[in-house]
């Protein structure tokens, strides 16, 4: 039998390769294997791009999770620069407040704030090692911001100039008007103190220091007048006002140093070098009459 099959090949080879007699079964008979050879490539096929697709869906999951750390870094690094603008920004306003004032300023930095319902009060970085000391006005870059009411070594405590206990004597810009701006324990509100009915204050009116006192350098903005309300049947006004300084915002302030503590110090440093001359010269003198 299995000669036979052999035999039967070997002629139907012979007669495939020396005519085209079978050419017409050989394409009845792909037509017929070729589903056969597409049934048997199907698992293989399917697991192909099964692996393939599981593959490419894992680095689409790597470079997705890749894709998202990144907008995080940049977020970060967004936020951080928009940050960095607008302390840019204030320094800047910080420092053209610096340029345009006469007398010796220091830049600091707010640390802390005093917690207290009732207390109005913040920490800079500046102490006694700096020169600081109680009473000093401060500023930022758009107003009277309080004052120094306690020093240590390295930091300082500052009164905000809205605390119920603090008070600014100032005066209106537009015509001299004097009074006193009290705090309210508000930090948007300042009120002004025994003003006369028919004073002079108008809503808009600009507050600036008047130097009075001594405490405050003159010439500083304190407010900005919003309410005038008159009542015939009483003696004062009531004024109130808004403080320039962004009592909740800034992060830099001003420390000023008094022109006259500043001249006071120039003499305390003369006169102590005139006793160093005159002790020297004493000694001098020793010298040459103990000589030979």
């Amino acid at each position: 039998m299995l000669l036979a099959l052999a035999i039967v090949s070997m002629l139907l080879a012979v007669v495939d390769v020396n005519s085209r007699l079978l050419d017409p079964v050989r394409t009845v008979l792909g037509t017929v294997v070729i589903p056969l050879y597409v049934f048997a490539e199907t698992p293989y096929r399917i697991t192909t791009e099964v692996t393939e697709s599981f593959a490419s869906r894992g680095a689409l999951r790597e470079r997705n999770s890749l894709l998202e750390r990144r907008v995080l870094e940049l977020s970060q690094i967004s936020q951080q620069f928009a940050v960095l603008r607008e302390e840019n920004t204030r320094l800047r306003a910080l420092l053209g407040s610096r340029n345009r004032l006469g007398a010796e300023v220091l830049v600091a930095e707010l640390t802390g704030v005093v917690p207290g319902p009732a207390t109005l009060e913040v920490i800079v970085d500046k102490g006694l090692a700096a020169g600081v000391t109680v009473g000093q006005a401060v500023i930022d870059a758009q107003g009277l911001f309080g004052q120094v009411v306690e020093v240590s070594e390295f930091f300082s405590r500052v009164l905000l100039v809205t605390d119920s206990t603090h008070a600014v004597p100032v005066q209106v810009n537009r015509n001299g008007v004097r009074s006193v701006a009290a705090g309210t324990g508000q930090l948007d509100r300042l009120e002004l103190e025994h003003v006369p009915i028919t004073a002079d204050i108008r809503t808009g009116d600009l507050l600036v220091t008047s130097g009075l006192g001594g405490r405050f350098p003159p010439g500083y903005p304190v407010g900005e007048v919003v309410r005038v309300e008159v009542d015939p049947a009483r003696v004062y006004a009531e004024v109130v006002a808004r403080p320039l300084a962004a009592l909740d915002r800034s992060r830099h302030v001003l420390l000023i140093f008094d022109e006259r503590s500043a001249a006071a110090a120039l003499e305390e440093s003369a006169a102590a070098l005139e006793e160093s001359a005159a002790a020297l010269e004493e000694s001098a003198a020793d010298s040459g009459g103990t000589g030979p």
